[in-house]
């Protein structure tokens, strides 16, 4: 492995615990210490952030001078998620369905 494909694995792994902690999961409000609960919230949290990393791939974004996005795709993904899921409106059940999809194997495979 060579060190740009090692420094590209750890800071895929920065930007998770980095959503985790504070750009929207907040785990860390939790106050959780049984080593049990704290290993399935994570999973569960991994899951989640995987979910709005999809969710915002497909998101029209801004993008600044830079070239790059002016939000997050986890941001982008986790608003989109509370929003389309958060409406009691027919067409938010529409949305939720193909959110949902997102997340089948056959769509996740890369």
């Amino acid at each position: 492995m060579t060190i740009q494909a090692r420094y590209r694995r750890r800071f895929r792994i920065e930007c998770l615990f980095r959503a985790l902690k504070t750009q929207g999961f907040n785990v860390e409000n939790t106050h959780m210490t049984l080593h049990d609960h704290v290993e399935r919230l994570l999973c569960l949290l991994t899951i989640a952030y995987v979910w709005c990393v999809l969710v915002g791939l497909l998101q029209e974004a801004n993008f600044k001078s830079h070239g790059r996005r002016a939000w997050s795709v986890v941001t982008l993904g986790l608003r989109t998620l509370v929003r389309s899921l958060g409406r009691p409106e027919d067409q938010a059940a529409v949305d939720g369905l193909f959110l949902i999809e997102l997340l089948m194997p056959s769509q996740t495979a890369l």
